[in-house]
């Protein structure tokens, strides 16, 4: 039987390689909305966090996502980031 190869992503704040599915998608569309993809298959320029409260603190202190993503991120943005990772 053939192994399937498990897509890994890089963390913008830690720079870890982990499992996609580990991993949160935040995007960028053209029109510099903000959003959370919790699909993986948004149009646009993605970022991948850990899915880890601590490691957003850190992506909002250091700017982490903002400088990958090209754009200023609203603190709404943020506040469904952090709704998702509690559940």
């Amino acid at each position: 039987m053939k192994k399937r190869k498990i897509p890994l992503r890089t963390c913008v704040v830690t720079g870890e390689k982990l499992d996609k599915r580990e991993m949160l998608r935040i995007v960028r569309d053209k029109d510099l909305n903000v959003k959370v993809d919790l699909t993986g298959k948004m149009n646009g320029r993605g970022a991948y966090i850990k899915k880890d409260i601590k490691v957003l603190e850190e992506a909002i202190k250091k700017k982490s996502l903002e400088k990958k993503l090209e754009c200023n991120i609203s603190n709404e943005v943020y506040d469904e980031i952090r709704k998702v990772l509690e559940n």
